[in-house]
């Protein structure tokens, strides 16, 4: 088992809940092939999207539904700070996770979190835990609480 999926599993059960990660037979590095996989709408897939603080360098965490874009400018003022794309290297660096697997819970920097309103509009949603091949199953209300996210408009 990866340390990537061993992060998001202890992250899930630090919590108090089930590490219930599903190992899907094709990729999920893409909110369409993470609805593919798991037989679910696109707007169920829980993306995370990561921003660097311009002013900070804090690492800024959005959890949305697959079917929406963070809007830069929406998002640089939930931040409070201008934002900047983060490359593949801040990523890995930052959070332990490769682009394609990057889970919004258990990150090796906390970072600063803001979660889409879209997401609670169904029971069940679906998030990278950390692999490009693995996601889990988790109500949308536990993902916000466990990420310490705040909700806000920034799609």
């Amino acid at each position: 088992m990866s340390k990537s999926l061993k992060r998001v599993k202890a992250a899930l059960e630090a919590a108090g809940l089930t590490a219930d990660v599903l190992e899907m037979p094709g990729e999920t590095r893409t909110a369409a092939d993470a609805a593919r996989e798991a037989g679910c709408a696109i707007d169920q897939i829980a993306k995370s999207i990561i921003f660097r603080g311009e002013e900070s360098g804090a690492v800024v965490l959005f959890i949305t539904a697959g079917g929406n874009q963070v809007d830069p400018v929406r998002a640089s003022k939930v931040a409070g700070e201008p934002l900047g794309r983060a490359d593949a290297n801040f990523v890995r660096q930052t959070t332990g996770f490769a682009i394609g697997g990057v889970s919004p819970i258990g990150h090796l920097t906390p970072p600063h979190v803001f979660f889409d309103p879209r997401l609670g509009d169904f029971d069940l949603v679906y998030a990278a835990a950390g692999t490009p091949r693995h996601i889990f199953p988790i109500p949308p209300a536990d993902l916000e609480r466990i990420s310490g996210a705040t909700r806000a408009d920034f799609t």
